[in-house]
C-alpha cells in the first residue's frame, strides 16, 4: 500500500464548479496569510489571540469562524437554489446530480455544526462569565481546547473542497447509502471525522460551561436570580451533556462499519440501518434545542432591556426552560413516523411533539407581556425579536401541523418539511443569535455598529427568508420532494422555484449590508463609542464594567443579593463602588497546546480519511503527548499587579 493510502493526484478537483470553488478558497486563505505578513501582525496574532485562553477572545474567535462559514453556508444555499430555479425539462442546470447532493450535504452539516453552533458558543463564552458574575470559566485550558477542535473540524470539512470530496448522502448520512457499498469514496468519511472531532469540542464545552454555571456564580447569586440567558445556557448544556455522547457513539459505529468492515448498521450482515435512524435522531432532535434555548434567552434580555421592564413571568420561563429540556428527548421519533413503527409509538410520539409546544407558547406569550405597557425602543436587536415572533409562528404551526403521524405520511419527504426546519432554525436561532450579537457587540467592542445599516440587513434578511422558504411550503404540498436536483417542467413548479431562488438572492443582500454595517461602525467606531459601559441601560452584571471588559471582568465581586443586579444598583445609585484598595488578580497564562491538540487531532482525522495509518498514529500519538504536557505543566497562571486593576478601574469609574 502507498505512503498516502488512498491519496493520489485523482483527488484534486476536475470539474469547473468545484475547480472554482477550490482555488477562490485558496486564494482567500492565502491573501490573508499575505496580509498579516505584511502587517507584521503574526507575532500580536499569536500573543492576543491564538494562544489565549480568556473566554471574550475565544469567543470573538468563534463568531469569526462561524460568520465566515456562514458566507460558505450560504454560497451552497443560493448555488441549490440557482440549479432548483434552472434545472426543469431539457435543462439540467449546472450542477451534476451527484455535485448538487455534495452541496446539499455541506451546506446542512456546516449550518447546523459550524455556523449555529459556533454562533452558540461564541455568545456563551463572552457573556455568561460576565452575566453570572465571574473572573473566568470552571477550565479555561479546556476552553481553549474546545474551540481549536471546533477550528480543526471546520478546516477538515472544507479541505474536502480542494482534496476529495464530501458525502452525497445529505447531511445525517443515513445508512445503507453511507455504508462503503454505496459511498466507496471519502466524502463520507470527511463528513464522520469534520463531525466527530468538532463534536468532542462541542462535549466539552458542555461540560465547562455547565460547571461555570454551577460553581462560579457571584455570592448571592443563587439559581432563582441568574438572568435568563444563563438559565437558557444551562439546559442546553444538560442538552449537550447528555447528547452528544450518543452523536460520539454512532459516529463511532458508522466508522467502524466503513473502516474496518463491521456490521453495525449493514443488514446483510446482521446490522440495523433503522438503529442508525434511532441514535442520530437521538441525538439530533435535542440538537434542535440546543441551539434554539440560548436563543430564548437572548431574546429574553433584549425584551426587557428594549421595555425597560423587568421580565414578566420570570419562574414560569424558568419551568418552561426545563420542560422543554425533559421533553426534547421524547420526541425524536417524530423525524421517522414512516418508518413503520406501529400506530401506538406514532401516538406517543405525536402527542409529545404538541405538548413541548406549550412552554414554548408559554416563552412567546411572556415576552409579548414584558412589552405590554412597556417603553419598548425599536433597535435592530429588538427587531430581529420581532422577525423570530413572526416566522417562529409560522414554523411553530407547521411543526404541530406535522406532529399528527398521517399527515406526517404525506409531507414528510417533502420540501414542506425542508421549509418548517429552515424556519425554526433560521427564523429562530440565527436571527436570536443576530439579536444577542448586535445587543452585545459594543460590551465586546466598545463601540455600537451602526443602526441604519443594521435595520437594512434586517429587513432583506426578514423578507429575503420569506420570499426563499413560504415557496417550499407550497411546492411540498404540491409534490415536490427534498434533495431534488431536477423536475419536469409540465409539474409547473419552477415559477415558484424561481421565487425561492430571489428569495435567497434577497438574503445575501441582507448579508452584505451586515458586512457593510460592521466595515462602516469600525471606520466610525469613535463617533459610536461607549464609554460607560452600559449603552442600552441594561439590567445585568455584564453592563456593570467597562466596554470591552478588561481580562479579570471585575476588580471587586460584591455579592448579589437581588434579580437584575446592575439594575437595582443604578437605581440606588451605587453602579461603580470603590474598595479601600485593589488586590492582585489571578488569571490564567496564555497556552498554545490547544492549538497543537486540535492540529494533531486534524491529522487523525485525515490519516483515517484517507487510509494513511501511519499519520493518524502520529496524530493520536501527539495528542496523548501534548495532553500529558499540559498535566504536568504546575505554572499555567500569572498575577495581574494591583496597581493595574486600580488604573483600569479608575479610568472606568
Amino acid at each position: 500500500m502507498s505512503v498516502l493510502g488512498k491519496l493520489t493526484l485523482n483527488a484534486l478537483p476536475h470539474d469547473p464548479v468545484t475547480m472554482g470553488g477550490a482555488l477562490s478558497m485558496v486564494a482567500a486563505v492565502a491573501g490573508l496569510v499575505i496580509l498579516i505578513t505584511y502587517l507584521r501582525r503574526w507575532g500580536w496574532l499569536w500573543r492576543e489571540w491564538l494562544t489565549s485562553l480568556d473566554p471574550k477572545k475565544i469567543g470573538v474567535m468563534y463568531l469569526v469562524v462561524a460568520l465566515v462559514m456562514l458566507l460558505r453556508g450560504l454560497a451552497d444555499a443560493l448555488m441549490m437554489r440557482g440549479q432548483q430555479a434552472l434545472s426543469a425539462g431539457s435543462n439540467h442546470g449546472f450542477l451534476s446530480a451527484d455535485h448538487f447532493q455534495q452541496v446539499l450535504s455541506a451546506h446542512g452539516t456546516i449550518m447546523i455544526f459550524f455556523v449555529a453552533m459556533g454562533l452558540m458558543f461564541g455568545l456563551i463564552n463572552l457573556v455568561v462569565p460576565l452575566q453570572i458574575g465571574a473572573r473566568d470559566v470552571a477550565f479555561p485550558f479546556l476552553n481553549s481546547v474546545s474551540f481549536w477542535l471546533y477550528v480543526a473540524g471546520v478546516v477538515l470539512i472544507n479541505l474536502s473542497l480542494v482534496v476529495g470530496e464530501f458525502a452525497a448522502t445529505g447531511w445525517l448520512a443515513y445508512p445503507p447509502l453511507s455504508e462503503l457499498a454505496y459511498s466507496p469514496g471519502v466524502g463520507v468519511d470527511y463528513w464522520i471525522w469534520s463531525l466527530q472531532i468538532a463534536g468532542v469540542g462541542s462535549l466539552l464545552s458542555g461540560i465547562n460551561f455547565f460547571a461555570t454555571i454551577l460553581r462560579l456564580r457571584r455570592v448571592g447569586m443563587t439559581l432563582m436570580k441568574m438572568p435568563l440567558f444563563v438559565w437558557s445556557v444551562l439546559n442546553s448544556m444538560v442538552l449537550v451533556i447528555f447528547a452528544f455522547p450518543i452523536l460520539t457513539a454512532t459516529l463511532g459505529m458508522l466508522a467502524l462499519d466503513r473502516l474496518l468492515g463491521m456490521h453495525f448498521f449493514t443488514a446483510d450482515g446482521g446490522g440495523n440501518p433503522m438503529m442508525y435512524v434511532n441514535l442520530i435522531w437521538a441525538w439530533g432532535h435535542p440538537e434542535v434545542y440546543i441551539l434554539i434555548l440560548p436563543a430564548f434567552g437572548v431574546f429574553s434580555e433584549v425584551v426587557a432591556t428594549f421595555s425597560s421592564k423587568r421580565l414578566f413571568g420570570y419562574t414560569s420561563m424558568v419551568v418552561a426552560l426545563a420542560a422543554i429540556t425533559f421533553l426534547s428527548f421524547l420526541v425524536w421519533l417524530h423525524h421517522f413516523f414512516t418508518m413503520g413503527a406501529g400506530a401506538d409509538v406514532n401516538a406517543f410520539f405525536g402527542i409529545m411533539t404538541m405538548v413541548i409546544a406549550i412552554p414554548t407558547g408559554v416563552k412567546v406569550f411572556n415576552w409579548l407581556f414584558t412589552m405590554y405597557r412597556g417603553r419598548i425602543r425599536l433597535t435592530t436587536p429588538m427587531l430581529w425579536f420581532l422577525g423570530f415572533v413572526a416566522t417562529f409562528t409560522l414554523g411553530g404551526l407547521a411543526g404541530v401541523l406535522m406532529a399528527v403521524p398521517a399527515i406526517d405520511f404525506e409531507l414528510h419527504n417533502s420540501l414542506f418539511l425542508v421549509a418548517h426546519f429552515h424556519t425554526m432554525i433560521v427564523g429562530g436561532v440565527v436571527f436570536g443569535f443576530f439579536a444577542g450579537l448586535t445587543y452585545w457587540f459594543p460590551k465586546v467592542f466598545g463601540f455600537k455598529l451602526n443602526e441604519r445599516l443594521g435595520r437594512y440587513a434586517f429587513w432583506f434578511w426578514l423578507v429575503g427568508f420569506l420570499t426563499a422558504f413560504i415557496p417550499l411550503y407550497i411546492l411540498g404540498i404540491m409534490g415536490a420532494t427534498r434533495r431534488l436536483d431536477h423536475y419536469d417542467a409540465s409539474l409547473g413548479w419552477q415559477g415558484l422555484f424561481i421565487v425561492a431562488a430571489a428569495g435567497i438572492v434577497m438574503i445575501c443582500i441582507g448579508v452584505g449590508f451586515q458586512v457593510l454595517q460592521l466595515a462602516y461602525s469600525i471606520w466610525k467606531r469613535d463617533e459610536n463609542r461607549d464609554t460607560t459601559g452600559d449603552p442600552w441601560d441594561g439590567r445585568t452584571l455584564e453592563w456593570s464594567t467597562s466596554s470591552p471588559p478588561p481580562e479579570y471582568n471585575f476588580a471587586t465581586l460584591p455579592p448579589v443579593n437581588v434579580r437584575d443586579p446592575f439594575w437595582a444598583a443604578k437605581q440606588a445609585g451605587q453602579t461603580h463602588p470603590q474598595p479601600a484598595a485593589y488586590q492582585d488578580i489571578t488569571v490564567p497564562k496564555n497556552s498554545p497546546l490547544g492549538l497543537v491538540i486540535a492540529g494533531f487531532s486534524f491529522l487523525v482525522g485525515f490519516g483515517l480519511i484517507w487510509h494513511i495509518w501511519w499519520l493518524a498514529a502520529v496524530g493520536l500519538l501527539g495528542v496523548i503527548t501534548t495532553i500529558v504536557m499540559r498535566s504536568l505543566d504546575d505554572e499555567t497562571e500569572r498575577i495581574i499587579p494591583s496597581r493595574e486593576v486600580a488604573a483600569h478601574e479608575e479610568a472606568h469609574a
